[in-house]
């Protein structure tokens, strides 16, 4: 048991309601009878244990209201980096698939030009070898930048 808690049950154990001392009647200008003193006194060591009842429950509160604020401006923040990482790695993407369907149209005019199939066939030949070639290291690319953006604080 941590000392506050045995704090609190000692002031359990010593507690004891006190009759008051004399109840009085007094009658209103209604002539109803009312009581000037309750019927029994909160001893000292109970209104005590109840203020640090309430101290420690405000304390506790406002840790967690604390500790709710840093984690809801961490989760901004990480939210916020995620879409300019998301972000990046579309805008990486679009760009390989831009220079993809260049080549592709590229090919595709030098086809059109070829004098003979063997041409043609040489023309598709280098054209797979260079793509293959170029998809590797652009999946090498966006690879690091998703490993990039999903390690905690990269930028």
């Amino acid at each position: 048991m941590d000392v506050a808690t045995q704090d609190n049950v000692a002031v359990q154990q010593r507690l004891v309601y006190k009759p008051a001392k004399e109840s009085r009647r007094q009658e209103d200008a209604t002539g109803e009878a009312n009581m000037t003193n309750p019927p029994f006194e909160i001893p000292n060591e109970l209104r005590d244990f109840a203020e640090r009842s309430v101290d420690q429950a405000r304390k506790a509160f406002e840790g967690f209201v604390s500790v709710a604020q840093k984690t809801i401006g961490a989760a901004d923040d990480a939210t916020e980096a995620a879409q300019k990482n998301a972000k990046s790695v579309g805008a990486q993407a679009l760009s390989y698939t831009e220079q993809n369907i260049n080549a592709a149209l590229d090919l595709a005019h030098k086809l059109v030009q070829a004098k003979d199939p063997q041409e043609a066939f040489a023309l598709q030949s280098e054209f797979l070898k260079t793509q293959l070639a170029a998809l590797q290291a652009q999946a090498k690319e966006i690879g690091a930048l998703i490993q990039k953006s999903a390690t905690p604080g990269a930028k």
